[in-house]
């Protein structure tokens, strides 16, 4: 039997999450931003979610983006997080939505104004 060609692993998902098929909660989305507590990681927590405090270390990343870095479905991630979020190890915000974002024009307008100035 040969590998696969897409490199990743051959292990089921639903393996990382002990099983557990939906997240806890389901305010988690795609663009959901992510925050590793900072604090110190319980040794009981399984590998999985060991692995992604400490890929959250230090910083924030969309579920997307940690999902792509752990090499696992979004799903599966969605559920690791629900649960580390649940025993504070995590927080986590929606993501910004579309109306809230800078008007593109507006910042370009701006851009071009300061390198106005700057000459």
């Amino acid at each position: 039997m040969t590998g696969r060609r897409s490199g990743r692993p051959l292990v089921p998902a639903y393996l990382s999450t002990g099983g557990v098929a939906r997240p806890s909660r389901n305010s988690l989305e795609r663009l959901s931003v992510l925050t590793g507590g900072g604090g110190p990681i319980p040794a009981e927590l399984p590998a999985a979610q060991h692995t992604l405090l400490d890929t959250l270390d230090g910083g924030s990343l969309t579920v997307v983006e940690t999902a792509a870095l752990l090499e696992l479905p979004v799903s599966a991630v969605r559920v690791l997080a629900a649960d580390l979020i649940d025993q504070g190890l995590v927080s986590a915000r929606p993501p910004v939505p579309f109306a809230a974002q800078p008007d593109r024009d507006l910042l370009k307008r701006v851009a071009d104004g300061l390198r106005a100035l700057k000459l």
